[in-house]
């Protein structure tokens, strides 16, 4: 994808004024983006990009890649940045590409992740439905089936995303095999999909996570319920971790943040891009607002570009401090 930047008469003034003293620390060196084929990681990326040719660098076009082969990609130097590694669900994608040896990922970009199961709010209170345990019951389970084969369609997660593996073992732990489906595909296709027949008034099973538009849509508490587990069952090297969130619930993840990840030798010879990467912070409410703003149509490329520059302009201090940090940094 191909994004210009409109630069502010205020922030051209900032740069011209730094120009005055010294180069830029990022002159004539060239930055690759990753991202994942979820789109509404576009706006996070698109805001480290631009800080970054505010520091001077070149900053090439965004290359889409799944999260397991992003962490590799970049531990390998084939990329530079991804602005949406999740911890601690994407660990094992961070440790896989060598972890601190190889990676970059100091600092937290936006914290309160949340992620889980969710059902509508009206077959939750009339049959009673609180636990994804419950759907053991067949007859529970079959509430939710969209296809007629007796069991619950379950709107899962893309493969490759890493949430896909925690659902699968949640089947396993939670003895679901049988009469529930984790149905798996393009996510805003399969929740588009699943929008649709809770609007039409049927019961709906899906997964999702925050910040992100769904809970928008599908308020939780309101629309929706977030279903409980039975108990922790995570996968791999978190087997003996507690999902318990600290007001008691447990929806089966861990809360996540999302961190920036870099490829290190090239923060290490870059302090200033490597302090920009730490100190950047984004709250998943303005997160949430610019997702649910693609979701209603303003999704083009000039459209996200447009968001951007105007969470810049209105957050143009905070701004201004990322790029000051950053620029003392390279001193």
């Amino acid at each position: 994808m191909k994004y210009t930047t409109a630069v502010s008469a205020g922030l051209l003034a900032t740069t011209l004024s730094l120009n005055t003293f010294a180069a830029l620390p990022g002159e004539g060196i060239a930055v690759q983006p990753l991202k994942s084929s979820i789109a509404e990681e576009t706006f996070q990326t698109l805001l480290v990009m631009k800080g970054l040719e505010k520091l001077g660098y070149t900053v090439k076009d965004i290359q889409e890649v799944e999260y397991a082969a992003g962490h590799i990609a970049l531990a390998n130097g084939d990329a530079t940045f991804m602005a949406d590694h999740w911890d601690p669900i994407h660990v094992d994608f961070y440790e896989a590409a060598g972890g601190e040896a190889k990676l970059y990922r100091q600092g937290v970009y936006s914290t309160g992740a949340l992620q889980g199961y969710l059902i509508d709010k009206r077959t939750a209170d009339q049959y009673g439905i609180t636990n994804i345990g419950q759907l053991k019951d067949p007859k529970i389970a079959s509430l939710f089936d969209v296809n007629d084969d007796g069991k619950a369609d379950l709107t899962g997660c893309t493969p490759g995303w890493g949430c896909e593996k925690v659902i699968e073992h949640h089947m396993d732990a939670y003895g679901l095999r049988d009469t529930v489906t984790h149905n798996q595909g393009a996510y805003s296709a399969i929740i588009a999909d699943t929008l649709t027949r809770y609007k039409a008034g049927n019961p709906v099973l899906y997964y999702t996570w925050t910040p992100y538009w769904v809970s928008g849509e599908l308020v939780p508490g309101k629309d929706v319920i977030w279903l409980e587990v039975p108990f922790s069952a995570l996968p791999g090297a978190r087997e003996d971790v507690d999902t318990a969130l600290p007001n008691g619930k447990n929806y089966g993840f861990q809360a996540n943040t999302q961190r920036i990840v870099a490829n290190k030798t090239f923060t290490d010879a870059n302090p200033a891009a490597a302090k920009l990467f730490e100190v950047m912070q984004l709250s998943s409410n303005d997160i949430s607002a610019q997702n649910l703003r693609m979701k209603n149509g303003e999704d083009s490329e000039a459209d996200i570009e447009r968001h951007t520059n105007g969470w810049i302009k209105a957050n143009q201090a905070t701004f201004d401090g990322w790029i000051q940090a950053a620029m003392d940094a390279a001193k």
